[in-house]
């Protein structure tokens, strides 16, 4: 990746979350990008956003994301689809090559746990990321769901580089079930 390449990245998560802000859209981000911000660099093709939107709010975000990629993949219908469905849906922003992936938040207490403990980091502007604790389990739960050890690797980013609440994270695993992903990440 070249610095303008990052700059672009950066600059595009930069709109969007002012965007989320103006429009009082709750969110974080999560993925590659945090276990940037709490770990070692490393290179992600897209940006995952967890996001509380209203089905009222949808059209006022879709007219803003047209105005703001006016050359990029922006569909209505899928982001009205993702909200009646609970489910997710994508913008491309051409210009810096960036798929942002939003995820539309599921109800539950580990779910209002991210949004909670949400920390904004200034990039250039302060964007809320997922706290690294929170980062780590949703790390566990992919790993869970695919096998796939670039997790693994994320997750031993974020520890040899973050301070963890040890406690909270503890916690987290046993209500989840996730002691046996946690023993695989931990060798």
């Amino acid at each position: 990746m070249t610095k303008k390449q990052s700059f672009l990245e950066i600059e595009t998560l930069i709109k969007v979350a002012k965007v989320l802000d103006e429009l009082k859209i709750p969110y974080y981000v999560s993925g590659g990008y945090a276990v940037s911000i709490y770990g070692r660099p490393r290179f992600t093709a897209d940006l995952d956003m967890i996001i509380k939107m209203s089905l009222s709010q949808g059209s006022d975000f879709t007219k803003r994301m047209v105005v703001l990629f006016p050359t990029g993949y922006v569909d209505k219908d899928q982001i009205d689809n993702a909200l009646k469905n609970s489910g997710e849906f994508n913008i491309i922003d051409p210009e810096s090559g960036l798929k942002i992936d939003f995820f539309i938040a599921q109800k539950g207490d580990f779910e209002e746990e991210c949004f909670k403990k949400a920390k904004r980091k200034d990039v250039g502007y302060k964007v809320k990321f997922t706290s690294p604790e929170n980062l780590i389990i949703s790390k566990l739960i992919w790993y869970k769901d695919s096998s796939s050890t670039r997790h693994l690797e994320d997750i031993e980013s974020v520890l040899s580089n973050s301070h963890i609440d040890q406690r909270s994270l503890n916690s987290w695993i046993r209500k989840i079930g996730l002691e046996e992903e946690w023993e695989k990440a931990r060798k």
